[in-house]
């Protein structure tokens, strides 16, 4: 009875567009009192538990870098030497796009940060140089799911503080399946390049080249040092973290010159709107997680998954749980199918044999195709109002061409294993 009453509010205040986290607390709020627990220990769960979580202090270090970047030019020198390297090869702006979207990644770990921010920077060049609209959009929203599979990742890190999977191996394992991501993506701008005789780009001499690869030399090293740093050993996911933000400040301030006192400021305040929200969300998902822990929700799905056999079969499992996130995805908020759905299917995960750290990818590349897929795909939202081009035919873009993509690339992750743990097997790990 008080799991149902629980349900019920939960799902009727979010279907009213109340925030995802009021909905959580009230339907906690209502559980406890239906239960009589204390409470007192709903205080407990939203603040004790949430400042235990050590491995979150690395998500507003990255989205305060990603704020950085893109407000002090750096993703701007970024692309724009990205874009002189491509040379004269038609549609070189598609996968200059997506080549500023793999390196990106290894600064800002949100695919929101990479769309917003650069992602503006690539429309806006594109549509300039004669790419139509939808096809500047779509590319963009495709090549920004790369953001938070290739390290770092706040989706990872969610993962990680929700399951106890390592989030070094989450970080290794992401790598190729980001790369694999990236590739297919060019080979959709190759085929539609030829297909639509999109502009071809301009040769640069040389000495302009090289000039524009020193302007961007200092925001290059950011990556190459996470991930360096991260792979050697020399420090942790979360040391890295800050690393690379006080990184991106000395270079902001002493060479590039783009970042002052008020600037910096400026960007702390947003940095810490954007973390308040994400707390906010984070905290109220522990009363979905003890409530679910109490009630044996998770216990209790196994066990009919175990009656049923389908356990038995992980390709059905994971053909199932690939299908759940889809369909979830097209109508309801990552957050939401990250920190109410993973506590539910991860125990039959671990039933059926299936990695953690392997499971970890195939949920977050499930994630990141979630925020492209309509109705709810927030990335077509963020295009279309970058660029005006309407809602409709982004949409119609993304599911005519790069949504297939993704899913292929899907497909390879969710059944090749040993190549999504092919990176952190070389540096010890036993899954």
């Amino acid at each position: 009875m008080a799991l149902t009453l629980f349900l019920l509010v939960f799902t009727s205040m979010f279907a009213l567009g109340y925030p995802i986290a009021f909905a959580m607390i009230a339907g906690g709020i209502v559980y406890f009192l239906t239960t009589g627990l204390d409470l007192s220990n709903l205080t407990d769960i939203l603040v004790i538990h949430f400042s235990a979580q050590n491995v979150l202090i690395a998500v507003p270090l990255f989205i305060f870098t990603a704020n950085v970047m893109n407000d002090c030019d750096i993703t701007r020198k970024l692309f724009d030497f990205i874009k002189k390297a491509m040379g004269p090869i038609r549609g070189g702006l598609g996968y200059a796009n997506i080549m500023a979207s793999i390196i990106f990644a290894g600064m800002s770990g949100s695919e929101i940060a990479d769309v917003s921010g650069i992602g503006n920077i690539e429309i806006k060049a594109m549509m300039d140089a004669g790419y139509d609209g939808p096809f500047s959009c779509a590319v963009t929203a495709a090549s920004a799911t790369i953001g938070p599979i290739i390290p770092p990742s706040i989706p990872m890190v969610i993962y990680s503080m929700l399951t106890g999977a390592s989030l070094g191996y989450l970080f290794l394992a992401g790598f190729l399946p980001g790369l694999l991501l990236g590739a297919v993506e060019m080979v959709m701008v190759y085929i539609l390049s030829r297909k639509r005789n999109y502009p071809v780009g301009e040769k640069v001499p040389m000495p302009i080249l090289f000039r524009a690869f020193v302007q961007s030399f200092p925001a290059l090293l950011a990556p190459v040092i996470l991930l360096v740093g991260i792979y050697g050993g020399v420090f942790t996911a979360t040391e890295a973290a800050a690393i690379v933000a006080g990184y991106v400040i000395i270079i902001s301030f002493l060479i590039y010159k783009t970042l002052g006192w008020r600037k910096l400021y400026q960007i702390l305040i947003r940095t810490a709107e954007n973390i308040g929200y994400i707390s906010i969300i984070v905290a109220s998902a522990f009363i979905v997680t003890y409530i679910v822990s109490r009630e044996h929700v998770a216990v209790k799905i196994t066990e009919a998954f175990i009656e049923s056999g389908l356990l038995s079969n992980k390709i059905m499992l994971l053909l199932g749980i690939n299908l759940l996130y889809f369909i979830l995805g097209m109508f309801i908020d990552v957050s939401v199918i990250q920190l109410v759905v993973i506590p539910m299917v991860f125990p039959l995960v671990q039933a059926a044999g299936i990695d953690p750290v392997h499971f970890g990818i195939i949920t977050t590349v499930n994630l990141m195709m979630a925020l492209d897929t309509p109705p709810y795909g927030q990335t077509g939202y963020i295009t279309s109002a970058l660029s005006g081009t309407p809602l409709r035919d982004v949409f119609k873009e993304m599911l005519k061409y790069w949504i297939p993509v993704e899913v292929v690339a899907l497909i390879v992750i969710t059944f090749w294993p040993d190549f999504v743990l092919f990176v952190p097997r070389l540096f010890g790990y036993s899954g």
